[in-house]
């Protein structure tokens, strides 16, 4: 799936508010970590997850990592934090449309 920067945007401004529910330690991603990262994903659609600093491993590698394997979209990565965003199947979040030059309606 794929964002474009409006839409990341609007996950950015939601994901501001929330606290990181997921905290990776020094085993980095474990099948353990990722099978409750996919669980959570599925429930709340946008999750926070914060890297604590005994882990090693670059972060943005872990993020995509993470999102590969959740099949989810990376929305950003922010200090040792980073946002997954993947629609549920009955979504609650409402991403604004792709509203492009020719159909915006004249004025």
């Amino acid at each position: 799936m794929k964002i474009n920067s409006r839409q990341r945007a609007y996950l950015k401004s939601l994901a501001m508010k929330e606290d990181p529910i997921y905290h990776i330690g020094k085993e980095s991603l474990t099948t353990e970590i990722v099978k409750g990262l996919d669980d959570a994903i599925e429930a709340r659609e946008l999750i926070k997850v914060a890297v604590l600093k005994n882990c090693d491993d670059d972060i943005r590698a872990i993020a995509e990592t993470a999102a590969e394997r959740t099949r989810s979209v990376l929305v950003q990565v922010i200090g040792r934090r980073f946002v997954l965003y993947r629609p549920a199947k009955k979504p609650r979040i409402c991403l604004p449309d792709i509203v492009s030059q020719k159909n915006r309606p004249k004025r």
